[in-house]
């Protein structure tokens, strides 16, 4: 059996550490922390800080909820459990910057434990972390992968590879043809090494997120830009905010399930626009993005820089 406790407690410590790393690291704006309760029961606590001089917006939300009927984004992979009472947990955290030269980024943990009647409990952990850059640099993807790398070793063979792979299939627009960013690591569906080393799993991605993403933006956080740049990058978010509306299971199971609608969408930017049949002018740096770097590629290959 799971030890759900465990886990909770962890994910309550994996938050307030990210908390206080990311108030530090912005060095102006504090998070302001909003506790709810779910009817159906369980519950959580949304910090978001805002207008922050790193951070245009930040989110880092808990959540432990509980609920009679397992909603179908949450069953995919095992369709025996749909409608199955559950219990899921998680820490899910979305960081959009203020300068476009600093990448857009996430991270997500969560255990599941599904009950069917007459059954033993199934239970499964998933998570990963992902980089959404505007204007990237090599340098840094290639020390975020190194960094996502380092989370898989004490892992089987192949981890990283395997998990590096699903964030590119995971993270992709089929409606427009690219990967939403650079990738980095995505899991479901994990239970077949046992509860003890999944969870420890869990930890190292958990652990790793903060070495991966805090030098990147330190290094790019004071770089110049105008309202080309902050055009570019609010068009860029549209992309993101695509992709969390209609493809991210995350937020379906939250909507499905009767979730808190405010936590759920905390993910989306607090500005992001559109602009009918808009194309990069050749050779830019905006065309840069979708040529070099929305796509699948092995970013470890060669030498370290």
């Amino acid at each position: 059996m799971p030890d759900r406790a465990a886990f909770s407690a962890w994910l309550l410590e994996l938050q307030e550490r990210l908390t206080l790393a990311l108030e530090q690291a912005d060095g102006s704006a504090r998070f302001r922390r909003d506790a709810w309760q779910r009817p159906e029961g369980g519950g959580g606590e949304s910090r978001v800080l805002k207008d922050g001089a790193l951070f245009e917006q930040a989110g880092i939300n808990f959540s432990r909820v509980q609920g009679a009927r397992m909603p179908p984004s949450a069953s995919v992979q095992r369709p025996a459990l749909a409608g199955a009472p559950f219990e899921a947990m998680g820490v899910s955290l979305v960081l959009h910057p203020r300068n476009p030269h600093v990448p857009t980024t996430h991270m997500n943990l969560r255990l599941f434990v599904a009950e069917p009647a007459g059954s033993e409990p199934a239970w499964w952990f998933g998570g990963g972390f992902d980089l959404t850059p505007y204007y990237p640099e090599e340098e840094d993807v290639r020390h975020w992968h190194r960094v996502a790398r380092s989370a898989c070793e004490g892992c089987p063979p192949g981890t990283y590879e395997l998990y590096k792979d699903w964030c590119d299939r995971y993270f992709y627009l089929p409606h427009r043809g690219e990967t939403r960013g650079v990738g980095g690591l995505f899991f479901d569906d994990l239970n077949a090494w046992g509860f003890d080393a999944c969870f420890a799993f869990g930890r190292r991605v958990g652990d790793a997120f903060i070495a991966g993403y805090l030098p990147i933006a330190e290094r790019r956080r004071n770089v110049a830009f105008g309202e080309r740049e902050r055009q570019f990058q609010l068009y860029r978010r549209g992309r993101y905010a695509e992709f969390n509306l209609i493809y991210d299971r995350g937020t379906l199971f939250g909507l499905q399930s009767g979730g808190r609608t405010e936590s759920i969408l905390m993910s989306l930017p607090p500005l992001a626009r559109w602009e009918y049949g808009w194309k990069p002018e050749p050779g830019s740096p905006e065309e840069r993005l979708s040529r070099d770097f929305l796509h699948p590629r092995d970013w470890l290959a060669g030498p370290a820089p």
